[in-house]
This record gives C-alpha cells, structure tokens and sequence, in this order.
C-alpha cells in the first residue's frame, strides 16, 4: 500500500530544521505484514530527543531511514499466527521487540532483548525484513517502529493492546517517555516510600520520571534544568524544589535542601554535565540512574573511590528495565485513575508536514512532548 512518511536520507543536517528539512515527507510503499507482524494505523506519534539523535548523527543509524518510535494506533490487519489481537484494537507500539527465548528475555529483561537490539541496529523487524520500500529501494526500519507514517507494519513482538479509554494522542507517550521515565523510577531505582529524589533533564522522559516519583511516594522531589519555563512546569507537575542547573552553586544548594544528597538521582539530559551533576548531589549510600543518551565517543572521569568509601550505586537505565506487556497496562491504569497525569506533559500537536519545525522546537528546549497526529 502506498502510504506518506518521514524519510530521513542522510544524518548530519544542522539547525534550523525547517530550513535543512532533515525529513522529507513522502509516498513510500508499505507491505502487509509478514507471519507474526501486524498492521497499524498510525493514530499519533511522538517526538523524541532519540529521534533527534538520528537525525544529527548522535545515535548512528544505516540510510535512508523511515523516522519514529514512539506511537499509538489501532490494529488494521493481522500477519499469519497472530491470535492473541484483533483488528480494531488499540495498542502502544514499543521500540524494543522482544524475542522471548535469549539470555535477558528469559531473566525477564526484555528490554534487552538480543535479537530485538540487533534487528533495531541493522534497521529490519525482529523478523530480519524490511517492509518499507520506495522506488524499488528498501529503506529501514526506525527502531522496528518507523511511525512517522500513516500506518506501519511492525512485529507483534513490538506493540501492547492498550484500554480504549485512552485518548490514543495521549496514548502514544507511554511506548517511550512513560516507559523510559516512570519505569527508571519504579523498576530500575526501585524508588520507596518516603525517598528524597532528583531529576535533572525535564523533558518529557524526565517530567514522566518526576510524575512516576510522586506516584510512588517520594516525600521530597527536587527538578533541575537549565530552563526556568521548564522548573515551572516541574513545579507545577509536583516537584518540592526546583533548582536551576546554572547556578554557580547548583550542586552546593541540591545538597543543603536534601540534608547532605538525595537519595536517588536521575539523569535524562544526555548530557556529562548533567551526570556529572547528578552523581554530586547523590547522597552517602544513595544511587544515581541515568537513562540519556550522550554521543558514543563521550566520557565521563567517574570518581570511583566513592563507590567503595560511600557505598555509592551508579546504574544504567533502558527504557526503564520495562516488561511491556506488565508495565504500560498498569501505567495506563494509574493515568486513568489520574494518580499519573501524562495528559500533562503533551504540550503540542503537529501535522505530519510540521515536523521538521517540531523538531527545532525540541532541539531548542521550548517543547515537553509534541505529536504528529494522523487523521
């Protein structure tokens, strides 16, 4: 079937996009989908910083590409063997398919799925193809998603049938920023009752991650950024202290306003600085987490003393240590009963031909989470 897409030819383009137009919007051919895949149609799709680490050239991926990994949709065909959906049912799409038989699958870490990385790194579906061509050429796969499209063919392994209660726009942010954020919260920190906790990067991974820490019942919640607009937001989101990371002191005052360090730090800016920042105002005994994702070449000179003298963990946090299936379903059910506000964190709607233009918005800090929304 034909359909119209963001292509990404070639990494590398440079700010203003609306000017370099990164993405070209074109009409590509889509196949139906294979055994154990099925076909979406592409309700909403969301604008990611990894999305933007393609396009710059942070996150290498091969070319040309069919741009996206973050969408809600509803099912529109069935490939061989799928029995469990049917069409007509909503579902998240999830940018990390997962094969159910490799070594982390079977320790119930699907998030890193072997075979669902190598397929995501070679551009195919969990399966090895590639469905999307255009003139004869076969372009790749984004992540096994490439949603910025109006419908797209994608392994079973690679979405969740959600509740139809939820507006299917507002849907879309749970296959990456609730997943990423909430779940380095509940899953991978494992943050109690009662902690002291730190965000720095507010995004919408770090805003998903602030909202995650104030449904598990962290007493103290302290947002940093370098946007003042954003720290408004935090505040308005639940954070108990905002501090801006700017300030010459920044890592001085963190540390004053949670006796000596929070508990549990957590970095999303992708960013050295930010993570640099983040371990500082971990306290004696606390963790740091982070979930960005800086360019492969940086290096950050840990202090590793303080691992052993201040019994100190540093972990890494990918797409929230999820189990999909287990975890978008009871997120949805605490959106729904209005204990995790992601509604809140959706601060655009784009046309799929905006996009570019969307993508200068996230670049300059001036957008949360913004959609394509299809009609």
């Amino acid at each position: 079937m034909k359909i119209k897409a963001a292509v990404l030819q070639a990494m590398g383009a440079t700010p203003p996009y609306a000017v370099s137009r990164p993405l070209h919007i074109e009409e590509i051919d889509l196949a139906p989908p294979g055994a154990d895949e099925v076909l979406i149609k592409i309700a909403a799709a969301g604008l990611c910083h990894s999305d933007l680490s393609v396009i710059n050239g942070d996150r290498p991926r091969p070319m040309p590409m069919a741009l996206g990994h973050e969408a809600a949709g509803v099912v529109e065909e069935l490939g061989a063997g799928v029995t469990d959906l049917k069409v007509g049912d909503h579902v998240v799409v999830v940018f990390v398919p997962s094969c159910g038989h490799c070594a982390p699958c079977a320790e119930g870490r699907p998030a890193l799925c072997e075979p669902g990385a190598a397929a995501n790194g070679a551009g195919t579906l969990l399966s090895g193809a590639r469905r999307l061509t255009r003139g004869g050429e076969a372009l790749n796969h984004h992540l096994g998603c490439s949603v910025f499209a109006e419908y797209a063919t994608v392994s079973r392994r690679s979405v969740v049938k959600i509740d139809p209660a939820v507006p299917l726009d507002e849907a879309a942010l749970f296959g990456c920023a609730v997943l990423t954020g909430v779940g380095a919260v509940v899953n991978t920190a494992q943050v109690r009752v009662g902690a002291s906790v730190a965000v720095v990067g507010l995004g919408g991974v770090g805003l998903a991650a602030l909202i995650g820490a104030q449904a598990a019942g962290a007493r103290q919640i302290v947002a940093i950024d370098l946007s003042d607009a954003k720290l408004e937001q935090a505040r308005a989101l639940g954070a108990t202290h905002t501090v801006n990371a700017g300030r010459a002191d920044a890592i001085e005052h963190v540390r004053a306003l949670s006796s000596g360090g929070v508990e549990f730090a957590f970095e999303f800016a992708g960013s050295i600085n930010a993570l640099d920042l983040a371990y500082r105002i971990t306290r004696r005994g606390g963790s740091t987490v982070t979930a960005g994702l800086p360019p492969s070449s940086a290096l950050w000179p840990l202090p590793a003393v303080s691992l052993v003298a201040e019994e100190r963990t540093l972990k890494g946090s990918y797409i929230g240590t999820c189990v999909p299936s287990r975890d978008i379903p009871r997120y949805i059910d605490l959106y729904l009963q209005g204990r995790l506000p992601v509604n809140k964190l959706l601060t655009g709607r784009l046309k799929l031909d905006e996009i570019n233009h969307g993508f200068d918005m996230l670049h300059e800090g001036e957008a949360i989470r913004q959609v394509v929304v299809f009609e």
